[in-house]
């Protein structure tokens, strides 16, 4: 990559300045992004994920520099998009808001050198031309990996109502902690699909969490007799890419019309919650001493339940109470020091 003035980083650039993004793929002079592998999704017969695995929830360009100036462009398909968001020092300086059609952001930046992050908006489709950059790029003020953090889950981790993707709970919890993130939340299609186990399988990681159940209650994707192998085996499967690598497994957070309303196939959201953590807590037993549990109810339970909307998706306040509740949990479960909590 050129480190003269006036730089220009493609997406697809090698040089990690990209992140949080599985591939990316050329369309015209911009780039569309990936957050699952789209050869696997083209025979996972289901187009709605994949529709979904295109938004760039979490992805985001991070660089050092003492350039005063930087310029991106953003193509979106429709009105429904979320805002960009560019971060200096970790401090939110600007967020730009989308519109259908072509956003061209320029950016004036402080004097100096600083951190620079640009996340791309977490919900909506869209396209992303180069990142120009006016200066210099430089090394990083903290040497040396960021732990890899990859989080799977439902809209309630994918976060359309945050109000800038550096605000949803993942982003926050990763801000807070200095990890590098891979944000799977794929509102709507948190099944358990193939596509996913085997992107998160394969990926390096050193930290690993998924939030499991919500859709499954939802569509009824499993029912009594299912759900626990299929849970048992979507974990089973990572931990064998993964035999090292701490691993939290986080029940539904409180929805209460949901909680004991019976769903097409008999179960109800409390079934549910109880039976993903039923199945990690049985495989705690027979011997996966880095799989960790994590109550939803305990991240927001029914004393919170002013702080979803609509009953099942928190507003940004109830994102921010998340992240803030996950953060030390998380930090414990990195560092395998968390003991697991009743489900």
């Amino acid at each position: 990559m050129d480190h003269r003035r006036s730089l220009r980083v493609t997406p697809d650039d090698a040089s990690g300045v990209w992140r949080g993004c599985v591939a990316w793929t050329p369309v015209g002079c911009a780039w569309q992004p990936w957050r699952l592998p789209p050869a696997r999704l083209d025979t996972a017969f289901a187009p709605a994920l994949g529709r979904i695995a295109r938004m760039a929830a979490g992805v985001r360009a991070a660089v050092r520099t003492d350039a005063e100036k930087l310029t991106l462009e953003i193509t979106a398909v429709d009105d429904r998009v979320s805002p960009l968001d560019v971060l200096v020092d970790g401090a939110l300086w600007v967020r730009r808001p989308q519109h259908a059609g072509s956003n061209v952001h320029r950016v004036r930046l402080p004097a100096g050198s600083k951190d620079v992050e640009l996340w791309l908006p977490q919900f909506g489709e869209i396209t992303v031309g180069p990142l120009t950059l006016d200066g210099t790029l430089e090394p990083p003020a903290a040497p040396g990996p960021r732990p890899r953090w990859i989080t799977y889950g439902s809209s309630i981790t994918h976060c359309d109502a945050a109000p800038g993707p550096s605000e949803t709970w993942p982003a926050l919890v990763a801000r807070a902690l200095g990890w590098d993130l891979t944000c799977l939340g794929v509102a709507g299609q948190c099944h358990m699909d193939a596509v996913a186990v085997r992107t998160i399988a394969e990926a390096e990681a050193d930290l690993v969490s998924l939030c499991l159940g919500i859709n499954i209650y939802g569509e009824a994707s499993y029912g009594p007799r299912t759900l626990p192998g299929r849970v048992a085996a979507f974990i089973g499967d990572i931990r064998e890419r993964h035999p090292d690598t701490p691993l939290a497994v986080i029940s539904p957070i409180v929805s209460p019309a949901r909680e004991d309303k019976p769903n097409a196939v008999g179960m109800t959201l409390a079934d549910v919650r109880e039976t993903v953590a039923s199945v990690a807590r049985a495989l705690q037993r027979l011997g996966d001493r880095r799989l960790h549990v994590i109550d939803g109810r305990t991240v927001l339970g029914a004393k919170d339940a002013g702080l979803l909307p609509d009953g099942l998706h928190p507003g940004p306040e109830g994102y921010r109470l998340m992240a803030e509740r996950l953060t030390g949990p998380l930090h414990q479960t990195a560092a395998n020091r968390l003991t697991a909590t009743p489900g």
